[in-house]
């Protein structure tokens, strides 16, 4: 690894590689501390221009390795906007020519020291950062969700009323990063996921591992899943650790007798009284209360989030039922783990994936038979989906639309069966975002249930 200047105010003269919102948010941001920007895409756009103008930065429009090398040479510091793959060119022009890297991270801890709580991992993140925020805010301290959100962390900075930064911390930002310290970081689980972005499974675990690489012996907490063994391996050794888990694990934040309990024996609230308690609600609910009170939470407060959240949009949402069949948008789902955690929550289902594949093992699906009994299999991966529970259960391949898909799940649900939909895939094939193909479910599925004709 390049060593980089050893203080940010060093810096003159930055590349900011990729110009979608956290480009434009680092640019913006080392603009306003006086240094120079040049600003690179590979498929610009026009409010990429209006907005490198704007800013009034340069903006290298899709350059050759050549091009982009010559205008790198005389540059302080690269720093890549969270997606850029591991073999775009950028990085090994930042070797030959020991140009160092730094992420947005790197740039927000030299401009500002304000305490900062950190959520990665691969399925949960927005969920677990939006209670903690929720449970900061219920208790009064003034904290914002950032990072992986709309909010990149050199924006969330700006405001200087903020009391605590709860940070939502990718695969992508930590693994470019050079120093991250926060109070208390979460690692929630470990499950195969972006490797059309990471060189190897290794390096996105290595990039993963950076939220606790420099966490303070003395001060800093580790908050960890008592029953995910990437997580437990990457236990840091001299800072303390809290790990949570379900009931019947040996994790000190956990479930007994039905009731939440902190690792003191201290009850937060009855498993009955949440809102949703799928398993995965219940270790998220854990994680956030440990560490929304390490960083100085009331426990009524947090209590009080614990009974009232309901959950994000298409994270295994309720949508509707009719003739005793429920539906489910679990959209967000992109990798086969969190396809599995949701399915693992009902008893018999008729599910809806595929998509445009990571990169990943998608057969592992298949090991979801049962609850699983019926499989509508959807995009451009339809055929792996298929593949993945051949002979296990009926496979129903749709090439053509969500309202299609939709159909074909309602023919084959019965009285009792849960239609969830649950990808396992990214949604650019036939969508731009997951949010846009699960409100294309939820309106199919309103469609279905009014039937053919209905205004």
């Amino acid at each position: 690894m390049i060593e980089p200047p050893s203080d940010v105010a060093e810096l003159t003269a930055v590349a900011v590689a990729g110009f979608a919102v956290t480009g434009r948010a680092v640019a913006a941001a080392l603009v306003a501390h006086g240094i120079h920007v040049l600003a690179l895409d590979d498929h610009p756009s026009p409010s990429m221009r209006a907005a490198a103008a704007s800013i009034g930065v340069e903006l290298l429009e899709a350059p050759d390795v050549e091009l982009l090398a010559a205008r790198l040479r005389d540059l302080d510091a690269i720093v890549p906007s969270p997606g850029i793959p591991d073999h775009h060119p950028v990085f090994e022009l930042s070797s030959d020519l020991s140009i160092p890297i730094l992420s947005e991270f790197d740039l927000a801890a030299a401009w500002d020291d304000r305490p900062i709580v950190a959520i990665t991992g691969t399925d949960g993140k927005t969920t677990v950062t939006t209670l903690i925020t929720e449970m900061l805010l219920a208790s009064g301290l003034r904290a914002v969700a950032c990072g992986n959100t709309d909010t990149p962390l050199v924006s969330a900075i700006t405001d200087p009323t903020l009391e605590v930064l709860v940070v939502e911390a990718s695969s992508f930002r930590l693994g470019h990063t050079q120093r991250f310290r926060p109070e208390v970081a979460v690692w929630l689980n470990f499950a195969p996921d972006h490797l059309d972005v990471h060189r190897s499974l290794a390096a996105y675990e290595g990039a993963k591992a950076r939220i606790w690489s420099d966490l303070d012996e003395d001060f800093g907490l580790a908050v960890a899943s008592a029953t995910d063994p990437v997580v437990l391996a990457n236990r840091p050794a001299m800072a303390r650790t809290i790990t949570f888990g379900p009931e019947g694990t040996d994790a000190d934040a956990t479930v007994v007798d039905g009731m939440l309990r902190l690792p003191d024996g201290t009850p937060l609230v009855p498993v009955a009284e949440l809102p949703r308690s799928f398993p995965h609600d219940i270790t998220n609910s854990l994680a956030a209360s440990v560490a929304a009170l390490a960083m100085g939470a009331d426990l009524d407060a947090v209590r009080s989030v614990l009974r009232s959240f309901t959950g994000l949009a298409h994270r295994v949402q309720f949508v509707a039922e009719h003739d005793g069949v429920r539906w489910f948008d679990d959209s967000k789902a992109t990798t086969a783990h969190a396809a599995l955690a949701a399915i693992a929550g009902f008893e018999s289902v008729v599910l809806i994936a595929g998509g445009r594949n990571k990169g990943l093992d998608l057969t592992v699906l298949g090991d979801a038979v049962p609850p699983v009994r019926a499989v509508i299999a959807i995009g451009e991966a339809a055929h792996l989906i298929s593949e993945a529970f051949a002979e296990r259960c009926p496979v129903v391949e749709i090439r053509t639309d969500m309202t299609d898909a939709v159909a074909a799940a309602g023919l084959h649900a019965r009285p009792g069966d849960v239609v969830l939909l649950s990808p396992g895939c990214a949604s650019f094939d036939w969508f731009g975002s997951y949010a846009q193909r699960g409100d294309a479910f939820v309106r199919a599925v309103h469609g279905f249930i009014a039937g053919p004709g209905a205004a």
